[in-house]
């Protein structure tokens, strides 16, 4: 298996990271949902001045997967008033683990959740967590078996129709 290497984002960055954010975003969710609510999300959510937006937001950061200098993969996080929600300083939200769909199966997603979690490690959080859509039973199980666990629902709005998010934790301490 060939090596994968983490890279912190930066402006440098921008496109890269709006092409993986586009790409793995539209194959995990484009067969379930209508043509125009995902044109309309990616359009809003990763346009070059939004992700220039969340790139500049002092408690978040993004990581780039490569393996032989090509992306294969993301990772967003959200630290104290960064979170989405919960906002609480003692946790970390993972906004964001997206791998492109030809790259699955090889250990990406979990050495980006692993980096997350020592992220909030070092940062001192009591506990990481995020929002997983309720048809998305893969990463409910991949965050299953990393000992996170459902606490909550929240409404994620893509496009124009409102989903159901399952909020899941993991206990740090």
């Amino acid at each position: 298996m060939s090596e994968i290497n983490l890279d912190k984002v930066s402006k440098a960055n921008l496109e890269e990271l709006q092409i993986i954010s586009k790409k793995t975003f539209l194959e995990s969710f484009a067969e379930q949902n209508s043509e125009e609510d995902m044109h309309k999300y990616l359009e809003e959510k990763f346009s070059l001045e939004n992700i220039l937006i969340e790139l500049n937001e002092k408690n978040s950061e993004f990581y780039l997967a490569k393996i032989r200098n090509q992306v294969t993969g993301y990772l967003k996080i959200n630290f104290k008033e960064a979170q989405t929600e919960l906002k609480e300083p003692e946790g970390m939200e993972i906004e964001r683990i997206y791998v492109l769909s030809e790259s699955t199966g090889r250990g990406i997603g979990q050495i980006l959740l692993n980096r997350a979690l020592e992220r909030a490690k070092s940062k001192k959080c009591k506990y990481a967590w995020l929002g997983v859509w309720e048809k998305n039973p893969g990463a409910i199980r991949f965050y299953n078996k990393n000992e996170f666990y459902e606490f909550d629902t929240h409404i994620f709005v893509l496009g124009d129709d409102a989903q159901t998010d399952i909020m899941m934790k993991k206990l740090l301490e």
